[in-house]
């Protein structure tokens, strides 16, 4: 759903100057603690999260007003993303490499978990009032409700981490690239043919329901001053994202993910509290054991999600548009924690979220990320149907963002 913005937002300094004094003092400490290469993901990160919140970036909002509306602008912003995507990442993927370092995508079985797991992280898109870079950006623009849902998004990711290993047993496809089994030609046009089939889809059904196209989200600024202030048409943040992850792929050596790093927090607290997360079966692969052992600020993900949340403050700040209010009615907050608890079972079920799963698995060419949005999307529109329990009495003005 898109809205009229107040022409004259009223902008203070406060927060775009906490945010950019942050930004640079937590990329110092990067390059001195670990290297240039964690702070150009930082900044990876803050780019993120500014494009996120000025494009009104939501993939809860999109898939919600698609489902209530037919409404599909947000729904065709995410298959421009995926195009731009595809075409950048498959060719990398299938040479193994880019600019001479090696690449891997983020390849996972596609089976019963992912299956369950997308489905709840549907529901708990809706009743929480984000997905995973929905709940981060909008955390970092003021929304304190959203808070919540982090708290509890955080809650549902360790607990998942305890269960995954039954889950993981549960009969499933391997993990499938359709770049290696395809090839990257066939694989391309495979993709881009259904991302314009999707397309298509809601632009039939849209015109079906209303006559005509949504028209785009105006601005009173243009050139550099929209840039920086906002609001962006969608197509540039289906753009910028598609670039963003990229440049993770070539910095990081792997595509954009979130989840992993609330998992992380979770255990790394729940450890402090004298909780044996290292004898799950979760926390003692290679990998995963790295991480809980080392320092937080080491791990790629949580530094690129600290970054997104910075990023979308200072955005806000600069749009005149960060205004947190505490004041949140109870069955919005009940919505909130029940939906935090879905999205972080279901992500680790799933492995990863909208982002890890269904943006950076489609581009990888993972079967997983299909299966994902299939079952995904069925969530959502279960999730739609159970807002009015917990949203009946409340009447808001929404962007079109993630919550």
């Amino acid at each position: 759903m898109s809205v009229t913005l107040s022409a004259t937002p009223e902008r203070k300094l406060g927060a775009p100057l906490v945010a950019f004094v942050l930004l640079i003092v937590g990329g110092l400490f990067l390059v001195s603690q670990v290297g240039s290469r964690q702070l150009l993901l930082w900044v990876v990160g803050a780019a993120l999260g500014l494009t996120l919140y000025h494009a009104a970036f939501g993939f809860t909002s999109a898939w919600r007003v698609f489902i209530r509306e037919r409404r599909g602008a947000g729904l065709r912003a995410q298959m421009v993303m995926l195009a731009l995507a595809v075409m950048l990442f498959f060719p990398a993927l299938g040479a193994g490499s880019l600019f001479g370092s090696p690449v891997v995508g983020l390849v996972a079985p596609a089976g019963v978990s992912v299956i369950f797991g997308a489905f709840i992280f549907g529901i708990g898109m809706q009743l929480g009032g984000g997905c995973a870079s929905g709940t981060l950006f909008t955390v970092g623009g003021g929304n304190a409700r959203m808070l919540v849902t982090l708290l509890f998004f955080i809650c549902g990711s360790l607990i998942a981490t305890h269960h995954v290993d039954w889950w993981f047993a549960l009969p499933s496809l391997p993990a499938i690239s359709i770049v290696k089994s395809l090839g990257v030609m066939p694989a391309l046009l495979l993709s881009l043919g259904l991302f314009a089939i999707i397309a298509g889809v809601t632009l039939r059904l849209e015109k079906r329901r209303h006559g005509s196209l949504q028209a785009p989200v105006a601005s009173e600024h243009s050139g550099l001053r929209r840039f920086v202030q906002g609001p962006w048409p969608l197509v540039w943040g289906a753009v910028a994202l598609a670039l963003l992850n990229f440049a993770t792929l070539a910095l990081a050596g792997r595509p954009w993910g979130i989840t992993s790093a609330f998992a992380l927090w979770g255990a790394k607290v729940a450890s402090g509290l004298g909780v044996d997360v290292g004898s799950w079966a979760f926390w003692q692969s290679a990998a995963n054991a790295k991480a809980l052992a080392a320092p937080v600020w080491e791990d790629i993900t949580s530094v690129m999600d600290i970054g997104i949340v910075l990023g979308a403050l200072l955005a806000a700040g600069l749009a005149g548009h960060f205004a947190p209010s505490l004041k949140i009615p109870p069955m919005s907050l009940l919505a909130a924690v029940i939906g935090g608890l879905l999205l972080g079972y279901g992500s680790r079920l799933a492995y990863g979220c909208n982002i890890g799963a269904y943006f950076s698995g489609i581009a990888s060419g993972s079967l997983h990320g299909w299966l994902w949005l299939v079952a995904a999307f069925i969530g959502n529109s279960v999730g739609v149907r159970l807002r009015p329990i917990f949203f009946a009495g409340e009447r808001r003005v929404e962007r079109l963002s993630g919550c």
